[in-house]
């Protein structure tokens, strides 16, 4: 008998996910140019803009230990809250760090059980040279479609309460695990836009009214395995039709560990944000986070009359 077997099965098929989970994506980056090459645009804005949104799923380890392993599932298949948490508490100021350096404005969708420990993160995002967007990813990182009305109402009422003791009054919303419902607690609540469910069929390029509130849609999930090549052709289709390109990730999807992370964002993800900067300086592209392109999609709309009366 082999004691460390249920080790050794665990290692090999979080390993063996992870293999398919990159090539899925590689082959995912192909798939999604060619859809958006060949897609008409259901709305074209002056310029092009590039929307970078990063769910905070955990935050710290701390807030990894708060509900004892009940939500892990909830996070991540392979990974506990307090894993997540430990890898996206570094990862976090890495890239406040990046996108301050570039000056890209990006949203921060944070969980709400970070302003129950000392994480200094809010503050930092606050306090940034960019003019980021913090929104909310629920306060517990519970499906929403899960929840009762009243349930996701304490939730957004955790998170209006707690963020306002940093000063913050959130405008963007991104569901746990992409799990859309109550958008009518949001407009309650004082949201002004939303992302929507995507995937591999439903990612594209718009922008849309629903109710009071703007589905900012996806675009396309990334992971440390991008191809700087392949974003940028799509980056190109952007451009070229005046669309929103809306990406969004993880921070511990770039890597378990400081070298992985810094590895990505250096080798891979810088190239392409710098393609990006030149096109900005080009006058062909704005870098925007949720809520700015939420009220850029709604002045266009009133400019053409076509917002309907609230």
């Amino acid at each position: 008998m082999n004691p460390h077997k249920d080790l050794t099965d665990f290692l090999f098929t979080e390993k063996r996910g992870r293999v398919i989970e990159l090539s899925v994506s590689l082959v995912s980056q192909l798939t999604h140019f060619v859809a958006f090459e060949f897609e008409k645009p259901r709305m074209q804005f002056e310029k092009a803009m590039l929307i970078i949104s990063i769910d905070v799923d955990v935050g710290n380890k701390e807030v990894g230990q708060i509900n004892g392993g009940k939500n892990d599932a909830n996070v991540n298949r392979c990974l506990s809250e307090y894993r997540v948490g430990e890898i996206e508490e570094r990862a976090l100021r890495m890239f406040v760090e990046l996108f301050d350096t570039l000056g890209i404005p990006v949203t921060f969708a944070i969980r709400g059980q970070i302003m129950e420990t000392n994480d200094s993160i809010l503050e930092l995002i606050s306090n940034s040279p960019t003019k980021h967007d913090i929104g909310a990813h629920g306060y517990y990182h519970r499906r929403f479609k899960s929840l009762s009305r009243e349930e996701a109402e304490r939730e957004l009422d955790l998170i209006s309460v707690g963020m306002k003791k940093f000063g913050i009054t959130p405008k963007s919303f991104v569901f746990p695990g992409n799990s859309v419902s109550h958008l009518s607690l949001l407009e309650k609540f004082g949201y002004e836009c939303f992302r929507n469910e995507g995937g591999l069929v439903s990612d594209a390029m718009y922008i849309e009214r629903k109710g009071k509130l703007y589905n900012i849609h996806p675009s396309l999930y990334l992971n440390q395995i991008m191809s700087p090549i392949v974003l940028k052709r799509i980056l190109d289709v952007a451009i070229l039709k005046r669309t929103p390109l809306h990406l969004w990730f993880h921070p511990w999807n770039f890597g378990d560990s400081d070298k992985l992370i810094i590895k990505s964002i250096i080798g891979e993800f810088i190239p392409f944000l710098k393609y990006a900067k030149n096109k900005e300086r080009h006058g062909l592209l704005t870098f925007e986070t949720m809520l700015s392109a939420a009220k850029k999609a709604d002045r266009m709309m009133v400019a053409k009359g076509q917002k309907p009366q609230d």
